[in-house]
């Protein structure tokens, strides 16, 4: 439907005036008495019947005595009337732009004794929005939900590869759906009555994989002391997977590599450097383009029983260039780039941003329900530093060479309570979310 809002309110004017076949004479608009009557309503500016229009949407209501009507309401939102494009035969208004508390898809003219006269017609929201999903890699036949906005049922709920999911109620801001068989790894799509939305997120997205444990880019622990993958114990979400904590061991915030720690650096022991593209030491930026990384998220799939929540400790999230580290030595690379070296010391500073991860923060405690679910970390929130505060050094799309995932509170004061959760993790990738 057209929307009227983008002209000029002169244009508007000479529109409206034109449409309803009414002369604009607000000096001599006199409010009357009785009873309006509505006989249709359609567009404002071409004779066309509708039942139904937009928020912000300007129609013409047709009828008898439309001079009586002192307000006017779509459903329980009130209307802002001009006299100037009031007449005894013709009332010129836009919807309003609120959604309603209460959807009764009726107009109610309301004159100034309080006589109520109700005529059928739909408001629609604006189009839909899809903006996450509960799991990404969900399985045929498990029930997922899609967040966004203005996801009003009736709506259908398309995964590639299959016919359109038909689902009868949605809350707006979310709607449950169970992944049909046959669905196929792609982009989504919501259709409304007022339009259809496609996701920016896949369902079973590969690209940018870097981690998963078990395929072609089956990269593990590369660096000193860290946590390697283990196999599926029959809670996987597909294949090996890594975890962090054994259920006894409890969580301080401490350094504690052996069972807190996951780390990739790129390289072999080599002089010169060698990365090896699709094998062990290889260059995540090698793996995953990051030349957009501002409009890139780190995801990946998670598992926290609820018999072993997570109370207490963020996660640093650090990625780093070669120039910070590298498994071999402070030589130059293949690509004549100067190497740190296999060290440490870069998480403990304050100029390797970082991301800091604390979904317990909230509400002091946090698990999955014993299910799995997709986390995005958007690469422009990697602004932290070890304490805390604001990182001193930047990131550009050559500094996501490397990862370490490292539950520790470092230099931060407050780390949470202690516990001993158990926090599986698959399928870390590098994707845009926006």
């Amino acid at each position: 439907m057209k929307n009227l809002t983008k002209y000029t309110g002169l244009l508007l004017g000479l529109v409206l005036a034109a449409s309803c076949t009414s002369i604009d004479y607000p000096d001599r608009f006199v409010q009357t008495s009785g009873t309006p009557k509505v006989d249709f309503i359609r567009y404002a500016d071409k004779d066309v019947i509708i039942t139904q229009a937009n928020m912000e949407e300007v129609v013409c209501i047709v009828g008898d005595n439309l001079t009586s009507v002192h307000d006017l309401y779509f459903n329980d939102q009130k209307a802002v009337l001009n006299s100037s494009y009031m007449t005894a035969k013709t009332l010129v208004v836009s919807v309003p732009k609120n959604m309603p508390a209460e959807q009764t898809d009726k107009v109610y003219l309301i004159t100034k004794d309080s006589t109520v006269v109700s005529y059928d017609f739909k408001v629609l929201p604006p189009a839909p929005k899809i903006s996450s999903m509960s799991l990404e890699w969900a399985k045929p036949g498990e029930t997922v939900t899609i967040y966004g906005s203005y996801l009003f049922g009736p709506l259908s709920v398309e995964f590639p590869g299959v016919d359109p999911v038909e689902v009868a109620t949605a809350s707006g801001p979310s709607v449950d759906v169970k992944v049909p068989e046959g669905a196929q790894p792609g982009k989504i799509k919501v259709t409304t009555a007022s339009g259809t939305a496609q996701s920016v997120f896949m369902y079973k997205d590969s690209r940018g994989m870097l981690f998963d444990f078990d395929g072609a880019t089956g990269l593990d622990n590369h660096g000193w002391n860290g946590h390697s993958s283990q196999d599926d114990d029959g809670t996987g979400i597909s294949g090996r997977f890594l975890q962090f904590g054994d259920g006894a061991t409890p969580l301080t915030g401490d350094w504690e590599e052996a069972h807190w720690s996951f780390v990739y650096w790129p390289g072999s022991w080599n002089d010169p450097e060698n990365y090896q593209d699709g094998l062990q030491g290889a260059r995540l930026i090698d793996l995953a383009d990051f030349s957009d990384w501002k409009n890139m998220a780190l995801k990946f799939e998670m598992f926290i029983p609820s018999s072993n929540p997570w109370t207490g400790t963020p996660m640093q999230v650090v990625m780093a260039g070669v120039n910070v580290v590298s498994f071999g030595g402070a030589v130059k690379d293949i690509y004549g780039n100067q190497c740190a070296g296999a060290n440490n010391t870069y998480l403990s500073g304050n100029d390797a941003p970082r991301g800091l991860y604390r979904p317990w923060a909230a509400t002091g405690s946090f698990d999955t329900g014993d299910k799995w679910i997709t986390v995005t970390l958007p690469l422009e929130d990697f602004t932290y530093g070890w304490n805390g505060n604001p990182a001193s050094g930047t990131l550009n799309a050559e500094s996501f060479a490397s990862l370490w995932l490292f539950i520790c509170k470092g230099g931060m004061e407050e780390a949470g309570t202690e516990c001993t959760p158990i926090i599986k993790i698959d399928n870390i990738r590098a994707v845009p979310y926006k």
